[in-house]
């Protein structure tokens, strides 16, 4: 994994919105779902970066906009420095073969009725100038090996295979390719913790092997810090903070990232006592209905009057950018105030 280098996605205040309608023959739009209200991130060459964020908070809908499979309603996704929201046709076709995706659930994203080798080679029929007919059978072969898999297993049908096994067979989907961005929508979300452990393994040798650039999104902490080099997290449409795994995990600022740590399950029974858990108030407020000013105001502690008037800007706040501390990264905080949530364990 690397953290340096060109950033060869770059995605600019990314918006999404679902209209919400009355009627039946006349339908009127009433409001909107704003499922991401303005995201931006930049992907760099050989990186991975994980999106955390509770269940609604728009990572999903990130993931799908990012590989065009929803249109977004404003911002710019830049590949390479062109915006690919605005291709279509070939131009997008070609796009697409570059950023691929693996998909939350191994079970529904497999069609039952064809067969391994004609999953993992659906995407040559797509774009025949990567393979010609007659060599498709062997790649298969040799991507089903590159993920684990039993090269005889080509003929057989999902539902002959573990959870995991699918899972693998959905990234020798992805890889197919050899695409450039691989989008990662909670890729071991329904699978067991043992089988977890042995797909993020298999992301993270696969990267090395085929300098792939990751963007992983997940509900899981520890899997996230596992994998990234950087990351980004979201709550109700938008970024809270982002900043390296070390920042984000050992020096959180925004109180909505200090209070998803402290959710963490902690091994050490030591460390378990000595940790701070911090009980968030009320619920998740709807996307359709969203507050002002900052967005997680109505659950935090520190919120005061300026936070119900002013969007708090995703920039590094003032006080932390003297003396290189290692809590100055963007923080979406009028009081980003660095604190230790879980305790480091003892030797």
């Amino acid at each position: 994994m690397s953290a340096d280098g060109e950033a060869i996605l770059e995605v600019r205040d990314l918006v999404k919105h679902y209209p919400l309608t009355q009627g039946i023959l006349f339908k009127k739009q009433v409001g909107a779902v704003r499922a991401v209200d303005g995201v931006s991130f930049d992907l760099r060459r050989g990186e991975t970066l994980g999106i955390v964020g509770e269940s609604g908070c728009g990572k999903s809908t990130v993931a799908k906009l990012l590989v065009n499979l929803e249109r977004p309603t404003a911002g710019e996704i830049r590949y390479k420095g062109e915006d690919i929201t605005r291709l279509s046709g070939r131009a997008l076709k070609a796009v697409r073969r570059n950023i691929q995706m693996v998909f939350q659930d191994p079970y529904t994203s497999l069609n039952p009725r064809m067969t391994v080798g004609d999953i993992i080679g659906e995407p040559y029929e797509i774009h025949p100038e990567v393979a010609p007919k007659g060599s498709r059978r062997q790649k298969v072969r040799e991507l089903l090996d590159v993920v684990g898999l039993n090269p005889e297993y080509i003929n057989r049908y999902p539902h002959q295979f573990s959870g995991g096994q699918r899972q693998r067979i959905g990234i020798a989907r992805g890889l197919a390719l050899r695409p450039e961005v691989i989008v990662a929508d909670e890729p071991v979300s329904a699978l067991d913790v043992s089988v977890q452990a042995q797909v993020v393994n298999l992301l993270e040798r696969l990267q090395n092997e085929f300098a792939l650039s990751y963007v992983f999104i997940a509900h899981d902490l520890s899997v996230v810090r596992h994998i990234s080099d950087r990351v980004a997290v979201m709550y109700l449409g938008r970024l809270a903070e982002i900043g390296t795994d070390t920042q984000i995990y050992e020096h959180p600022t925004h109180p909505y990232t200090q209070a998803l740590l402290s959710a963490v399950p902690v091994p050490d029974p030591g460390a378990r006592e000595r940790r701070e858990r911090i009980l968030l108030a009320g619920d998740v407020p709807s996307p359709a209905d969203p507050p002002s000013g900052c967005r997680f105001r109505t659950r935090c502690w520190k919120a005061r009057e300026k936070c119900a008037r002013v969007v708090p800007p995703l920039e590094v706040p003032e006080w932390f950018k003297e003396g290189a501390r290692p809590a100055a990264h963007p923080s979406a905080c009028h009081f980003a105030e660095e604190r230790s949530v879980v305790p480091p364990e003892e030797e």
